[in-house]
């Protein structure tokens, strides 16, 4: 096993217009409900469905990596995921807006925390099993990419990409771009990025260090200053950037559009 960097960064009233009406697909009563739309399936790539990484949320435990095609392993913080929020969350959590939408959610910690403060939030997992774990903490959560359909698009005031989900799909710009559409007009979108200066796309699969292998993927690994170019790049601006123990988050905001020249 060769491991040569640091890991990744591995309540609303009506007036957020997400959750409250049939048109969001959210559900009535709570606002987030556990309807049909909730519970459905879209897109599901199979890397992330795969038995390594099922089996690691379903124990709680890992050893789970990521790994490169040269051989370089990342190693996933299971634990840490399967785990209550610590400080560094704590600090993502105080962020949060209105309506909440967490994007791979994995076990679900962090949606279950913002419901218990009152927020509607909804996570998102190609996983069954991490959608499962959500609920069971008491959270919703929906086994949909982000690039599917989703309910209340366009009304999300905060979208979360933490434990190096900024890495979806290889591609960090087009994730952000997607979540322009996602979020509603003065949304805001946390990301956790590495502490070290990196801005690197990839091919990995899933790796549980005893020869079981998920399908390969494309992912993306970046730093602060890639993760704010490839933001600009997607029409978003670095409101503030800060670290909790190690663990690096932007804070994102729509960029200011250029105001028409008068006629």
């Amino acid at each position: 096993m060769r491991v040569h960097e640091p890991r990744a960064g591995a309540g609303a009233g009506s007036g957020s217009g997400v959750g409250t009406g049939s048109g969001s697909g959210l559900g009535t009563a709570s606002g987030l409900g556990t309807g049909s739309a909730a519970r459905g399936t879209r897109t599901k790539p199979a890397a992330w469905c795969e038995d390594p990484y099922d089996d690691a949320l379903r124990d709680g435990r890992g050893p789970l990596f990521l790994r490169r095609e040269d051989g370089w392993l990342l190693p996933l913080e299971v634990e840490r995921w399967c785990a209550e929020p610590d400080p560094a969350d704590l600090s993502v959590l105080a962020r949060c807006r209105g309506a909440v939408l967490d994007i791979g959610c994995g076990p679900g910690r962090l949606v279950a925390a913002l419901a218990a403060r009152g927020h509607p939030a909804l996570g998102l997992d190609v996983s069954r099993e991490a959608v499962a774990r959500t609920e069971r903490l008491g959270g919703l959560a929906l086994c949909r990419s982000v690039f599917d359909p989703l309910p209340g698009q366009g009304r999300w005031d905060t979208a979360l990409l933490i434990d190096g989900n900024i890495g979806i799909g290889g591609d960090p710009a087009r994730l952000l771009r997607r979540l322009r559409e996602v979020t509603g007009p003065e949304a805001i979108v946390v990301a956790e990025c590495l502490a070290v200066e990196v801005d690197e796309c990839c091919e990995v699969r899933i790796d549980n260090g005893r020869g079981g292998y998920g399908a390969p993927f494309a992912w993306a690994r970046v730093g602060p200053q890639a993760l704010h170019r490839h933001a600009e790049h997607a029409g978003w601006a670095r409101r503030t950037q800060w670290s909790v123990a190690g663990r690096v988050f932007l804070e994102l905001a729509p960029r200011p559009q250029p105001s028409a020249p008068p006629s």
